[in-house]
């Protein structure tokens, strides 16, 4: 008997754009065949009209899919990597960089970019571009508000300047908020914009398959101009980078060839 989640795949791909054959099999029917089951369904093809009925089971269906776990400065030590070794390169001779957040799921990375990228260019000057899948996920990145966990990692100095204590959560700053533009696009079917300085995309691919993963790397380099750079997450170092028109600037930090 054919597997239906093969029909599942085939029917979001159609309606939806979403293919999830470029993801990893294994993970992904797992992840939502436990989605599938916790809302009652016996079938991979009854979950899918379901879910065309009702927007909320949809909208559910893509959270779970896109996995959308972000904190601000998420492992810390690389982002000062990015402040104190690849920025001081990157902005010499720029009065403002055309920068990327892919995957930006509820808005905790392109912020944490803002915030770092005002060290060095007054806020006024600094606009970065956030993407992601999810719509949800979208619309809570633009409100900025977010519980006390999300702000571990911040420094203090940073806490202070752009947050402020509203009951249990916090809520960032509209100068921080003004610099981060963002909109819906799918790594996997949309078009890619170019000549972007800085891309950052973490912890997003390692749930996409091989063949997926070359076609993300090919279109990132092609999006950079020459000595720009990419910064991905600590699960996906890129062993091959030459293939890609790309060199390694520090480890997880790849720069764009003239």
């Amino acid at each position: 008997m054919r597997d239906d989640y093969i029909d599942f795949i085939e029917r979001i791909k159609k309606r939806t754009g979403i293919d999830l054959s470029l993801y990893k099999e294994k993970q992904m029917k797992r992840r939502l065949t436990t989605l599938r089951d916790k809302r009652g369904f016996k079938t991979f093809v009854e979950y899918f009209e379901a879910m065309m009925r009702d927007e909320q089971l949809y909208y559910e269906f893509l959270d779970r899919m896109t996995i959308n776990v972000s904190e601000f400065y998420r492992n810390f030590n690389r982002w000062e990597t990015l402040r104190t070794q690849i920025l001081p390169s990157i902005k010499e001779g720029n009065d403002k960089l055309k920068v990327w957040s892919a995957a930006c799921s509820t808005g905790e990375e392109p912020y944490t970019i803002a915030m770092i990228l005002s060290d060095y260019f007054p806020l006024k000057d600094i606009t970065v571009h956030a993407t992601d899948i999810d719509d949800q996920a979208l619309n809570r990145a633009q409100e900025a508000i977010y519980p006390e966990r999300s702000l571990k990692e911040v420094p203090e100095d940073k806490k202070a300047k752009f947050f402020t204590k509203r009951g249990d959560h916090y809520v960032l700053s509209d100068d921080v908020k003004r610099c981060v533009k963002f909109s819906k696009h799918n790594l996997l079917a949309d078009q890619y914009k170019s000549t972007y300085d800085l891309i950052v995309c973490r912890n997003v691919l390692i749930y996409f398959t091989e063949e997926a993963k070359r076609q993300v790397y090919q279109l990132f380099s092609q999006s950079l101009v020459p000595g720009g750079v990419l910064f991905v997450g600590s699960t996906e170092q890129i062993f091959d980078p030459q293939q890609f028109n790309l060199s390694v600037a520090r480890t997880f930090f790849y720069e764009k060839q003239a």
